[in-house]
């Protein structure tokens, strides 16, 4: 961990993701071992894939963490950091027109484009202030208004 400079938390949470990508495994006394093939075809597929441009209308910090968990326009994972995930879901609440109602079908219909979790995205966008809810009714609160 000294040689990461991450903490034993960090850490954790870091080889937790490589263990749900298949690039390290459990051997059978129980000690972990990278997948290499995995590895190296993540790597050949990360490396093959064109530099995208589909943030770089935002301003740095943003585009730094929508690269981060948005490939093509979807969620691949929601932050754990408070700090991150408030710029994910200012940019998710962007998909909502302020002064609209909608019925929390079409809240679902709309955030089900982004990610298939669509009850912890209303949960969330509702926590943070970005929709409010009424009798079934949803309507955009909060988040930057691009003009």
């Amino acid at each position: 961990m000294d040689a990461t400079g991450l903490s034993p938390t960090q850490v954790g949470k870091a080889l937790g993701r490589l263990a749900g990508a298949g690039l390290v495994i459990a051997g059978p006394d129980g000690s972990l071992i990278i997948a290499v093939p995995a590895l190296q075809a993540a790597a050949r597929e990360a490396l093959s894939r064109p530099d995208s441009a589909e943030h770089d209308d935002e301003p740095k910090e943003v585009r730094k963490v929508l690269r981060s968990f948005v490939v093509d326009g979807r969620i691949t994972q929601v932050p754990t950091a408070a700090g991150k995930r408030q710029l994910l879901l200012d940019w998710l609440v962007q998909d909502f027109e302020p002064g609209k109602r909608y019925s929390e079908q079409m809240v679902n219909l709309i955030l089900g484009r982004r990610h298939h979790d669509t009850a912890a995205l209303r949960r969330y966008l509702v926590d943070a202030g970005l929709l409010d809810r009424d009798q079934g009714q949803y309507w955009r609160s909060g988040g930057t208004v691009v003009a």
